[in-house]
């Protein structure tokens, strides 16, 4: 179960790391820091309460300004804290059970990092030039006196080269770093879909050797997850299939969008593109309009976090949507990266952790193949089968109450969010806006 937390926006950090925070303090060494990170160490009772095992930090190193424009691998943006603040919020969780995932953003670099300085001070006398796809032929539209490949026309972030050794070994070994340092179990790799495919395949065995668990998500937006993920590079990648399906089918009120894609990734047909394969699944994420605001009804809230871990895949929440925080992509980044005082509770959140405490117990929802048992535009009902256990979601997303006619293979089930027995055998009400998770009292 994973908790996304976006480090600088949650913390209140200003937007521009330019030496002006208001916070900041000297640190005995001549820096400025602020020690914002801290913060998270107020939010563990509520991720434990939350049911949550793993915690995926957005980036925390320092950087120009959003974090994706990575300044020094080495060390904690100022704007947070030391590594001794950071270091300290890891053992934190650890302690608790929590797993630490730190976001990698390895394809590119902000246009201040210290090896891009090296190279506007020395040109082509620079140890680092080639760490970068340099022309020193032509010009930048900073007027650095040389072009520079940036990714996808953003010339704020510097394209490393992933093809060059130095390169390899010193991202490789910050990798070793963060292993030691903070104790960390797993990376989050930014822009996975553009990284040098054997660039991951030598990371996928450098993290092997640090850890036989170590995992790694990377981000794919879209084509086929298995160019990225498979035995030689990432255990995971990022759903946004499911993610579009998911919103989508509510909105259009036509589950058979969603259904068919769980269908198309998840069937019992050899084809079905991953199968035995547990992808990250999410409503929304720092680069995504927030769910309370792209969903047209605030009614199905929780019957797509109740649909989202029902489906095959790892659910990962963003941070304030459990309690129905808002927040537009048109509005800019910003608004989707707030500043959160405290975390709240509420119904919304509550029906969550149980989703969550049920996923972490339940062994089909975890490990279970997939097979659609009914479908209708507003309604659908979907079995999780292991070896020990089955167990069917039922979701209504209409307004009227819905009876189901289907064979459940037995008689009764327990629902694990509400821990009621239901009987099917007088019938199945889907009562309107409800979400159900059946344990079945027998395999079929």
């Amino acid at each position: 179960m994973f908790y996304q937390i976006y480090p600088l926006g949650m913390c209140g950090a200003p937007r521009e790391n330019d030496g002006n925070d208001p916070e900041a303090e000297d640190d005995g060494t001549g820096n400025r820091v602020a020690h914002r990170i801290l913060k998270v160490l107020d939010y563990i009772p509520h991720l434990k309460k939350l049911n949550i095992n793993a915690v995926y930090f957005g980036p925390v190193f320092e950087s120009d300004c959003h974090g994706y424009d990575t300044r020094d691998y080495r060390n904690i943006d100022r704007r947070l804290g030391t590594n001794g603040d950071f270091k300290k919020v890891c053992d934190a969780l650890h302690k608790e059970g929590i797993r630490v995932v730190l976001d990698g953003v390895f394809n590119h670099v902000g246009r201040g990092f210290w090896a891009l300085n090296d190279v506007r001070a020395n040109r082509q006398n620079s140890t680092y030039k080639d760490w970068f796809n340099i022309s020193f032929d032509g010009n930048s539209s900073y007027n650095d006196g040389f072009w520079y490949e940036g990714w996808e026309g953003h010339y704020e972030l510097v394209k490393l080269n992933l093809r060059n050794e130095a390169v390899i070994s010193y991202l490789l070994d910050t990798v070793k770093f963060w292993f030691d340092e903070f104790g960390i179990d797993g990376l989050r790799l930014d822009v996975a879909y553009c990284l040098d495919r054997d660039f991951l395949k030598r990371l996928r065995s450098f993290t092997n050797g640090l850890a036989p668990d170590f995992w790694m998500v990377g981000e794919i937006i879209g084509g086929d997850c298995n160019t990225i993920m498979n035995d030689d590079m990432c255990q995971s990648a990022t759903n946004y299939d499911c993610y579009k399906g998911l919103f989508s089918s509510f909105n259009s009120m036509n589950m058979f969008e969603i259904i068919h894609s769980l269908m198309r990734q998840f069937g019992s047909e050899q084809w079905c593109v991953y199968r035995g394969k547990h992808l990250v699944t999410f409503v929304d994420n720092h680069d995504v309009t927030r769910v309370a605001d792209i969903l047209s009804n605030p009614k199905h809230i929780p019957l797509i976090y109740a649909l989202s871990f029902g489906m095959p895949g790892i659910p990962c929440i963003y941070y304030g949507s459990e309690w129905g925080i808002h927040g537009d992509k048109k509005d800019g980044d910003n608004a989707l990266r707030p500043a959160v005082e405290k975390p709240e509770w509420n119904k919304l959140t509550d029906f969550i952790s149980k989703l969550a405490a049920a996923k972490r117990r339940s062994e089909a929802l975890n490990y279970g193949d997939f097979r659609s048992v009914l479908l209708t535009n507003r309604q659908c009902i979907f079995e999780r089968q292991s070896e020990n256990e089955r167990l069917m979601v039922a979701i209504n997303a209409d307004g009227t109450d819905y009876n189901a006619d289907f064979d459940a293979g037995c008689g009764q089930a327990i629902d694990l969010i509400t821990g009621k027995t239901h009987d099917f055998g007088v019938g199945s009400l889907l009562p309107a806006y409800s979400a159900q998770l059946w344990k079945c009292e027998r395999k079929r």
